[in-house]
């Protein structure tokens, strides 16, 4: 039999049962989708997690203040730290503030060769600022210096950042982000105007580029100013205490070695460890785990369903071949139709 003629013969016997070719079908198209669908989600959902926790800084640390006093970072066995918590019930060290000589001492190239920049960190949140008439309160207002814009992954679009100079100078500028230039200034250029934050007016240099990414947890991350640390202390947090040191790596493949140089140093400076230090990268690869183990079962069920799927098809053309069973016994018995088949003639040669 020809190609054509299995081709024809096939395409007949699916239009004779219509509606069971068409659940045919439609079972295995829904589960090659279910397949392909699943698995993009989760590949897609992880790519976007990691996608945007890069967006947070390559090759960044974030030093903070322990909160219980005790510190997050490694202890040396039988330094201070592990003689001061040898007692459960011993009294608990007070954990010290960090401070802008801290932030100054990570970036020794003899003590840490591998931190590139610290940035003394200063956060005066949800601070109401206005503008002529228009008041917006800003997620994030945040004071540091000049390194910080490389550590955070933060682009200036327009205008410029401000320099150090300025930050020395304690001069009060900022850089804004994205959402404040829209709900406080709307149409009118943000650059060179003054913002009214706290009864401190500030002006704005610069505008970030978008992070490109809605929200970072609960805050947006476009709602956000930054300006010199210096600013912020003298105007807002009454020369407060450091929030955090956000500290950058010579290169992504040195954050390892720069967590351990931070950490030494600082337990050296406070005699403890009673700080902790955020690893990006660490947090990227729990995420990036996590993700793979959920995209895993995400192509499990598909398969389950592709699975369940192809044991219909295969009971419909078991049931198919069964009911045909008399039918094709009785087309073998009287051979094909006229026409189907190439004559074939067949001469015997006489004795």
């Amino acid at each position: 039999m020809s190609p054509f003629e299995i081709l024809r013969f096939a395409l007949r016997g699916l239009g004779a049962n219509k509606l069971r070719s068409g659940l045919t079908t439609l079972g295995i198209l829904i589960g090659v989708g279910a397949v392909i669908l699943l698995v993009a989600v989760g590949n897609g959902s992880s790519r976007q997690i990691q996608d945007s926790i890069s967006r947070l800084g390559a090759g960044a640390l974030t030093v903070s203040t322990s909160t219980t006093g005790q510190g997050g970072g490694s202890r040396q066995a039988g330094g201070p730290a592990a003689s001061r918590d040898s007692g459960a019930t011993g009294p608990r060290t007070q954990a010290r503030e960090l401070t802008v000589e801290d932030a100054a001492a990570l970036v020794e190239p003899v003590k840490a060769p591998s931190v590139e920049s610290a940035s003394p960190v200063v956060n005066a949140s949800a601070r109401t600022t206005t503008y002529l008439t228009t008041s917006h309160s800003i997620g994030q207002f945040v004071g540091t210096d000049t390194a910080y814009f490389k550590a955070a992954n933060k682009t200036v679009e327009r205008g410029a950042s401000f320099t150090a100079e300025q930050v020395r100078s304690g001069l009060k500028v900022a850089v804004i982000g994205k959402t404040v230039a829209e709900e406080l200034f709307g149409r009118v250029d943000p650059i060179g105007k003054r913002m009214n934050v706290d009864g401190a007016f500030f002006t704005v240099v610069g505008i970030l580029a978008e992070s490109g990414s809605a929200s970072t947890g609960f805050q947006d991350a476009d709602d956000i100013a930054i300006a010199p640390y210096t600013a912020v202390q003298g105007t807002l947090t009454s020369y407060g205490a450091l929030s955090q040191i956000v500290v950058q790596a010579e290169d992504p493949g040195a954050v390892d070695a720069a967590q351990a140089e931070v950490t030494a140093v600082l337990n050296q400076r406070h005699g403890t460890t009673d700080f902790q230090v955020f690893n990006q990268a660490s947090l990227q690869s729990a995420v990036a785990e996590s993700s793979e183990t959920f995209t895993v079962l995400l192509g499990a069920v598909a398969a389950i369903s592709l699975l369940v799927g192809g044991i219909g098809v295969t009971n419909i053309m078991l049931v198919t071949v069964t009911e045909r069973t008399r039918e094709i016994g009785i087309r073998k018995a009287i051979g094909p139709p006229r026409g189907s088949w190439s004559a074939t003639v067949v001469r015997v040669s006489p004795q």
